[in-house]
């Protein structure tokens, strides 16, 4: 009877652990070493497609952020995109539109609102002509207002895009968009997607990094310099401008260096377990940031210091050491560039030209706001051209989406200021250095800025120009996830040849 009633037990013991081996906790425990390795089958081969290119070594396990080669030699090794959050007005800025001051204080067409959607906009808005002056500058002969008096004496630097277009007319989605090719969440940046093709020159460095400015961070929040599907060991590194440059860089009170490495060390070595055990990718990208972390506290602190660049350099950039601020942010780019980080990211706040107060005013805070900006951006080309990096790193400077010609009325009422609503159907954005042909002016909006008229422009384009320019196809650069093959561009997007030397 006793051995009968222990046999019982063995049975119901072995049945237990059977069962335990199959529960949905257990698989996808044991199953993660094939998800894993699948994964990271994706990664070894995702990148160029079905392209021939050599793309064994894309992501490299001891160091995912090794420097590789593009698929085809890129005229740009590096990137310094600047980003006004909020949407500056084109009309007060690159878009001279003459004809668009005749109609200044008269109800607007009703072809102009038919059918259209605004962010505010109800009823029947005035029209607002231009607020400021336009001239020509250059032996190209580009207008430019006289908003950025600094920055028309590079123009023959610059190319010009006068036909941008979006789909997006809110803040969040458009900044998706325009950095992540959708306007939802989810997607890898631009920044992520370079780094992880063309990995970074400096070991000691992220490749990726990110700085802002203005006193907020953008709508978009950080998912607009997010790695998304891809490892996160690509996304953007936000740096302050002020105080520590990235958080918790320093040691803890009571931990010296060796103490700090040695702990790396302790929970990196569980880490490698892991990975041989699961296989998990993110494991590795775990590992590869716990030691650029460890890096950065010695490399992080001396690039991220302006106050040792001489006098003619502070000068010239306009730049405050000390504080958090657009010029010392742009500074700080060119020496990010210079030390080999591949891609920065700049991002400004409050340029949201409303007109619903003094500082969202066309003709007041947008003034100041180009103030700001105009000579440290003029600064940067002069700057890179000078040490002859220019050719070699791709300027972008740009927006969500534009403003309308017509004067904002929230809730069909005047506006306390000159301000002008979102507007997603024309506004400018520009490129220089990189091999982008400057003094070159491409597409053309209608005689009031509101409608395209040739050479339409849209986010997938600019980004896959940059691409271009980096030395890849914009259509092979690939990584799979959730069953298919994902682009930064998604199925749209051509490079735009007119304006590359």
């Amino acid at each position: 009877m006793k051995k009968d009633i222990h046999n019982q037990k063995l049975v119901k013991e072995a049945n237990r652990t059977m069962l335990q081996q199959s529960t949905r906790r257990h698989f996808l425990k044991e199953g993660a070493m094939g998800f894993g390795a699948l994964a990271l089958g994706s990664m070894l081969g995702g990148c160029f497609g079905n392209s021939s290119s050599s793309s064994a070594n894309l992501f490299d396990a001891t160091n995912p952020l090794a420097p590789r080669p593009p698929m085809f030699p890129g005229k740009a090794k590096s990137v310094i995109y600047l980003h006004m959050a909020g949407a500056p007005s084109q009309l007060e800025i690159f878009s001279y539109k003459p004809e668009l001051s005749k109609l200044d204080g008269q109800d607007c067409p009703p072809s102009l609102l038919a059918g259209k959607k605004f962010a505010f906009i109800q009823g029947v808005p005035k029209m607002l002509g231009p607020q400021a002056n336009f001239r020509r500058h250059g032996e190209s002969g580009i207008w430019l207002s006289d908003n950025l008096p600094h920055l028309s004496t590079v123009i023959d630097d610059i190319a010009m895009l006068n036909a941008v277009t979006t789909d997006q007319f809110n803040h969040a989605p458009g900044q998706l968009l325009m950095h992540t090719g959708s306007a939802r969440l989810g997607r890898p940046s631009i920044g992520s997607w370079v780094t992880y093709g063309m990995g970074s020159e400096n070991k000691n460095l992220p490749g990726f990094v990110v700085l802002t400015s203005g006193g907020n961070d953008p709508d978009a929040g950080k998912s607009a310099w997010g790695s998304g599907f891809l490892p996160s060991v690509y996304q953007g590194v936000q740096c302050r401008g002020e105080g520590d440059p990235v958080l918790f860089i320093k040691d803890p009170k009571g931990m010296d260096r060796d103490i700090r490495k040695a702990s790396i060390d302790a929970i990196n070595k569980v880490n490698q377990e892991q990975y041989q055990e699961y296989n998990d990718p993110e494991i590795l990208s775990r590992i590869s940031q716990y030691e650029m972390a460890y890096k950065m506290q010695i490399s992080v602190p001396g690039v991220m210091d302006i106050n040792d660049e001489p006098a003619y350099i502070h000068e010239m950039y306009g730049t405050k050491p000390g504080e958090a601020c657009f010029a010392n942010n742009v500074l700080l780019a060119r020496k990010l560039v210079e030390k080999g980080v591949r891609f920065v990211q700049l991002f400004d706040w409050g340029w949201d030209n409303h007109g619903d107060s003094a500082f969202n005013a066309v003709d007041i805070g947008l003034v100041n706001k180009c103030r700001k900006v105009d000579k440290p951006i003029t600064a940067l080309i002069l700057d890179l051209k000078q040490r002859g990096l220019l050719d070699e790193t791709l300027i972008v400077w740009g927006s969500e989406f534009g403003r309308t010609p017509m004067q904002e009325n929230r809730e069909g009422k005047k506006m306390a200021f000159k301000g002008r609503d979102h507007h997603a159907g024309a506004f400018s954005m520009w490129m220089a250095g990189g091999g982008i042909k400057g003094g070159t002016s491409y597409g053309e909006s209608d005689e009031i800025g509101y409608n395209i008229v040739s050479g339409k422009t849209e986010a997938f384009d600019i980004q896959a120009t940059i691409l271009n320019q980096l030395g890849f196809d914009h259509e092979k650069l690939t990584y799979e996830s959730q069953g298919r093959p994902f682009r930064l561009t998604d199925v749209s997007g051509k490079v735009i040849t007119d304006i590359i030397a």
